[in-house]
């Protein structure tokens, strides 16, 4: 009460006021009375002879409680917003980590880390019991959160006694532990240090040199905790289910490493790998292995802006070019991605129509419904009419048409970012229209009018779900200064490698397959249905235009499927980050194992593709120089005949008249003699073959290439 007396709550005060309170009363209960002030006393003296000292402390307990919870007993306590948050097994889930981070960040400033340990442990077991205590000192610490309240929490699991449970309930994958290496930098890197990993792989490192695929993991944590070892429940399963190596990268963390340091590092690592051809962990080197990327929450972001740059890279042609240019991923694997660094609160039209395209309905269903319940669930009507989800009919106001697409491209020839999809704000000031002209009647009104509605006004998943359990906009704010620092200041409606959501459509359109696995009720869901419906519009659209210019009739275009561009998959019920703590949540399991069946999948899909790729050049190879072959061959042996046929009549007309070749005269004589030396004289070109007059027609070119088909069988050749 004394901070809201002097009003300023400090915790400070709130000490001074609890060690005041005790102090007193410890005092009263050694010097003064027994049985109390004066007033009470007559009524202490008759109580203690009918409730013992045991009853009189229940009794006082009982009653704190009841009075406690008076708003709950009489139906008085405000609804609560967890009751139709998650189900019931994310809920439980949230409850033990909610507990965890109470304990832990309770017990973070003790300095002697064996005493730390145990007392984390110890109070974590108490806010278990006092779930709401817990909650209470889970609120205030994220309002005033450091980088080490961020660590403390999301580093819990490598503590010794968190990881022995965590080794205890875990299933045995693999034989052989994990190990840490170090990644050397590409020649064409601006940094010389090595780039620090772990090794996932059920065996030893001499088998690598007999496998050409992997797994390449970018975890997550905020740009600013959590290495490899924190993933350990997912990366042992994904090595044991697909007995690939899975290579996890430990890169450099906010804000001793701000952006880009991170991003550069997972770069110079996959160009490392492409480049050494996989002998950097081990492989044998004779061919570019198969990669397939995979990242969750903040990994999902350098994954995505990592195979943006790789895209960028052989686009721009800005390696050597004694460099090959580096190919891109097989396939993404992105678990709760954050794509958007921008926290904002409404849904703009453009997202709101990749949300609600017709094609993602089934997917994007529970989603939406709870996107456009959002007004309805203040107002207190829970119905709503069936053309509220209807798309307009027209071009979404604001978005590109192919033309405007066409036309919106720098100087350079590439086009530029796409801040429509962002959170950012303002996103249509620069394209706002000119409102339509008033009526004669309404000339003289000056009152503003709301423009016609366009989409349902929507919030963002990030302000919608701002009380969730595991992510908070707090916690966003947070890590994104870490990531950027104190001495960067991006755009953040232009810079694409921070927001990949941003991308430019030219770079989407090379954009390799991506599985999606997120919570339905995540803060960051928009992001990944928002990303995955650009990737369907645009390579759409790129096979739309490509089959409109005529190139239809050709092999490598097919009817377009969109599952070979993305996969969505939102698991009802449940939040951020599922897949690190499956001791605690039992269902992350069979979507860690999906996960790794898409990796496999990937990888499959790929090999597939080489096979048919190289199957179709060599049958046209063969086809090749089959038809050329038998068409040449029989040219060769009758230009060899008619050559030597030449030469030898040259030779005989030289020894029998050699005076009638030099003669001037003799040109000019109608005798035979002349007519024969002179068509021996331009016999390379004028001798009466027909392989040699009639090379000039189509019609006689194939009739020449069936005679020579048919001349070894029929014996036609020799009649020469």
């Amino acid at each position: 009460m004394i901070d809201h007396v002097l009003g300023k709550p400090s915790v400070k005060s709130r000490r001074l006021q609890v060690l005041a309170v005790l102090a007193f009363w410890s005092f009263y209960l050694f010097k003064g009375h027994r049985h109390g002030p004066p007033l009470i006393r007559p009524l202490s003296k008759i109580s203690s002879k009918v409730l013992t000292t045991w009853q009189t402390v229940v009794f006082t307990m009982m009653y704190l409680y009841a009075a406690r919870n008076f708003s709950t007993l009489f139906g008085l306590a405000n609804p609560e917003p967890m009751a139709n948050m998650y189900d019931a097994k994310y809920f439980r889930a949230t409850w033990v980590l909610t507990a965890l981070d109470a304990g832990f960040w309770t017990a973070m400033k003790i300095r002697k880390k064996w005493i730390r340990d145990i007392a984390s442990v110890a109070f974590s077991l108490f806010y278990l019991v006092a779930a709401e205590r817990a909650d209470e000192k889970v609120r205030k610490v994220r309002g005033t959160l450091t980088v080490d309240h961020l660590r403390v929490s999301w580093n819990k699991g490598t503590t010794p006694y968190l990881r022995t449970v965590q080794n205890l309930m875990r299933p045995r994958f693999t034989r052989w532990p994990p190990r840490a290496i170090r990644i050397p930098r590409p020649s064409t890197s601006d940094y010389k240090e090595p780039v620090s990993a772990w090794l996932y792989y059920d065996g030893p490192i001499s088998d690598l040199e007999h496998i050409n695929r992997i797994i390449l993991d970018i975890p997550g944590g905020g740009f600013v905790a959590m290495d490899p070892r924190c993933n350990d429940d997912k990366l042992f399963a994904w090595a044991g289910k697909t007995g690939l190596p899975v290579l996890s990268l430990d890169y450099k963390k906010a804000p001793e490493f701000p952006y880009p340091f991170a991003l550069n590092e997972c770069f110079d690592v996959y160009t490392t790998i492409i480049r050494s051809k996989g002998r950097c962990i081990g492989m044998s080197g004779l061919e570019v292995p198969k990669v397939v990327v995979t990242g969750d929450s903040a990994g999902g972001n350098l994954c995505t802006a990592m195979t943006l740059m790789i895209i960028e890279s052989s686009t721009n042609r800005r390696q050597s070019s004694i460099q090959a240019e580096l190919p891109v991923p097989v396939g993404l694997v992105l678990l709760y991605p954050g794509l958007d660094m921008n926290i904002g609160n409404w849904m703009s039209d453009e997202q709101m129509s990749l949300i609600k395209d017709r094609r993602m309905r089934m997917t994007n269903k529970d989603y939406l419904r709870r996107k456009t319940m959002q007004y309805n669930d203040l107002v207190g009507t829970p119905h709503q009419s069936d053309d509220e989800d209807e798309e307009p009919s027209g071009p979404v106001p604001g978005t590109r048409s192919s033309k405007s697409d066409d036309s919106g491209v720098d100087e350079n020839g590439i086009r530029s970012p796409h801040p429509e999809y962002s959170h950012a704000n303002p996103q249509t000031w620069s394209k706002s229209e000119p409102s339509a002209p008033a009526s004669s009647k309404d000339t003289k009104s000056m009152s503003h009018r709301p423009e016609p509605m366009r989409t349902r006004l929507a919030m963002a998943s990030m302000i919608s779900y701002f009380n969730d359990r595991v992510l908070t906009p707090e916690m966003m704010r947070a890590m994104i200064i870490l990531y950027i620092g104190p001495h960067n200041r991006p755009d953040f409606s232009q810079d694409y490698l921070l927001s990949p959501i941003l991308a430019p459509d030219f770079l989407l359109q090379k954009f390799p397959k991506t599985y999606f696995l997120t919570g339905e009720r995540d803060p960051l869901v928009d992001d990944t249905v928002i990303f995955a419906g650009r990737l369907r519009r645009v390579k759409h659209a790129s096979h739309s235009q490509r089959s409109s210019q005529g190139m239809s009739g050709l092999d490598n275009i097919t009817e377009f499927d969109e599952k070979d561009v993305a996969e969505v998959v939102l698991i009802p019920g449940i939040s951020h980050g599922f897949t690190q703590f499956p001791s605690l949540y039992p269902p992350a399991w069979k979507l860690i194992d999906r996960c790794a069946r898409w990796a496999v999948d990937l990888l499959d899909t790929a090999e597939e593709r080489v096979k048919r790729e190289q199957e179709t050049f060599s049958q046209s190879y063969h086809a090749r120089n089959e038809s050329s072959g038998d068409e040449d061959r029989p040219l060769e042996i009758n230009m060899t005949k008619l050559r030597s046929r030449t030469i030898s009549d040259e030779a005989k007309a030289k020894q029998s008249s050699p005076e009638q070749v030099e003669g001037p005269s003799n040109k000019d004589k109608p005798n035979g003699n002349s007519k024969k030396k002179r068509s021996n004289g331009r016999s390379g070109f004028g001798q009466k073959s027909k392989s040699l007059v009639k090379l000039d027609s189509s019609d006689d070119l194939l009739g020449r290439r069936m005679q020579g088909l048919a001349g070894s069988l029929t014996g036609a050749h020799e009649e020469d």
